[in-house]
């Protein structure tokens, strides 16, 4: 009796594990059966590719292994006619259970009471967490001490460093500069001591070219190395003691007597004001400085660094750390990061689906789900080179390669799983060897290398509002005058320009500026 109660119970609860999805939820909440059913609003990663097939392997995954019936709809390519999308269903009390928005829409969203806070989901899916939703993402998504998104990264970030020539530090018996003092004499050297041993002046210590946008505004990224060591880099400071815009405070004024004497004492490359970024890149691999910032890919890609392999075979850049100023303070410069925010419905987290929801993600984050949603089927679409990357090499059909146009509709889902890990880059930055000294090079490990050192954190610094037209000539031609010797550098000529700037509406921007951070909980 008592082995035939058991075996009843036990199929029993198989019935149920088949049968049903059951969460625990929350107060005022439904509890989702099973198999749940998902609507999942996307944005399509090739957006004139169709919609993944009725057939694909990753829904007949999803619903016999999650026991989840997915819906899904591509939103519009067109970000104003995603927004007339989203707000249309928001009118109706129509919106899905997950759906991507971008950031003015989703804030919009979030007093109506139409999306739901997902704090309690990071937990469920703790790998998808560990290599989407750093630091970074949760404040980015946070409001009121809530996280009402899922933010994933979009582009890559700190993709930029300070290189050095070490061959020259060699020959000239020079160690790796740490401070400002120490890399003014290191410029130094290179401009004045033959550092390449051609017997010729040839040479100098800093290059650049003005590189300028709307969060690098000034001297642009190229001297941004310079400016952090002051703790001015980017436009904008964005630390809730000291928010505001960095060209008025006074430490300011300190970096830029700093590159004033990088000028006055000819230890830049002079050209640097009238250089494009095919000059500059020219100009390094031609071998006319040694010290830079400088883009992964464009350093060390295998067409971009040819020809410096080629001219110098036995030349070397390494990456280095930023500077420390006179306060200790040091930064490659500031960055930002584009992110991609999935919000959660009221609706769907009412009906018991926010469990459902992680379940999901976390599986898209699994290795299955990574390759799957990624590249398609292994085998199929894809296999694995020695190194774990896919690659089309070696499938049985070429013609179901995932690079293939007729095959796009299978990884339309890859933005909701890439993260741009190293799987993800590896095919885009492979290891090679170059063809006249021999180096193996990677794009990728230069990457890694350039991420790891010092920068500031500035998360929506790029969707602060823009000076005037007007205002912005302002300010670009009056520190370039300073520098050219046009205007005077000292105390007094600096406190004019500040209050000129004012006068032209500085000070209003800057105002302005404040309040968009504190709104959209930029600050820290």
């Amino acid at each position: 009796m008592k082995k035939n109660l058991a075996k009843i119970a036990a199929a029993a609860m198989v019935v149920l594990t088949i049968a049903s999805f059951t969460v625990s939820c929350k107060k005022g909440e439904s509890v989702a059966k099973g198999p749940v059913n998902l609507e999942i609003w996307y944005g399509a990663a090739v957006t004139e590719a169709g919609p993944p097939p009725a057939d694909w392997k990753a829904l007949q995954v999803i619903g016999s292994e999650l026991g989840i019936n997915l819906q899904l709809t591509a939103l519009p390519s067109n970000e104003s006619d995603q927004d007339v999308k989203i707000n249309a269903a928001a009118a109706a009390n129509a919106l899905p259970d997950l759906f991507m928005v971008r950031r003015e829409t989703w804030q919009k969203l979030i007093p109506t009471g139409l999306i739901a806070p997902v704090d309690d989901l990071y937990a469920k899916m703790p790998h998808r967490t560990a290599v989407q939703y750093d630091a970074d993402s949760r404040t980015f998504s946070t409001l009121n001490g809530k996280s009402w998104g899922l933010a994933s990264p979009g582009s890559i970030v700190k993709n930029e460093g300070l290189l050095i020539r070490k061959d020259w530090l060699d020959r000239l018996g020079l160690k790796v500069p740490t401070t400002t003092d120490e890399l003014f004499a290191v410029m130094k050297a290179f401009t004045e001591k033959d550092p390449d041993g051609n017997g010729k002046n040839d040479t100098y210590g800093y290059g650049a070219f003005i590189e300028i946008n709307n969060y690098e505004e000034g001297l642009g990224r190229r001297l941004e190395p310079i400016m952090g060591a002051f703790g001015v880099a980017g436009t904008w400071n964005l630390t809730a003691a000291d928010a505001g815009l960095n060209v008025r405070k006074p430490a300011y004024f300190d970096a830029l007597t700093y590159v004033k004497k990088m000028i006055d004492s000819g230890v830049i490359d002079p050209n640097w004001i009238s250089y494009k970024k095919d000059d500059f890149r020219a100009a390094w691999k031609q071998g006319r400085f040694g010290v830079m910032r400088e883009q992964n890919a464009a350093f060390a890609a295998e067409s971009n660094y040819a020809p410096f392999d080629k001219n110098f075979p036995n030349g070397e850049w390494i990456v280095i750390d930023p500077p420390k100023g006179p306060k200790g303070k040091q930064a490659v410069g500031v960055y930002t990061q584009g992110y991609r925010i999935y919000a959660m419905s009221a609706a769907a987290a009412k009906a018991g689906k926010g469990p459902a929801i992680a379940k999901l993600l976390e599986w898209m984050s699994s290795d299955e789900g990574y390759y799957l949603l990624g590249w398609g089927e292994e085998g199929v679409n894809y296999v694995k080179d020695a190194n774990g990357v896919p690659t089309v090499k070696g499938i049985p059909d070429e013609t179901k390669g995932y690079s293939k146009p007729e095959m796009q509709p299978l990884t339309q889902l890859r933005n909701m799983v890439f993260f741009n890990g190293d799987i993800e880059l590896a095919s885009r930055y492979p290891t090679y060897k170059t063809a006249t000294s021999g180096k193996t090079m990677s794009a990728l490990t230069v990457l890694r290398d350039m991420q790891k050192r010092p920068w500031v954190a500035a998360i929506g610094i790029d969707t602060l509002p823009p000076p005037n037209a007007d205002l912005k000539r302002f300010y670009e031609q009056s520190v370039l005058e300073f520098l050219t010797g046009t205007r005077k550098l000292d105390k007094a000529g600096w406190d004019a320009f500040v209050a000129e700037f004012d006068k032209l509406g500085g000070a209003d921007w800057e105002k302005a500026g404040i309040a968009d951070a504190k709104a959209k909980n930029l600050l820290k």
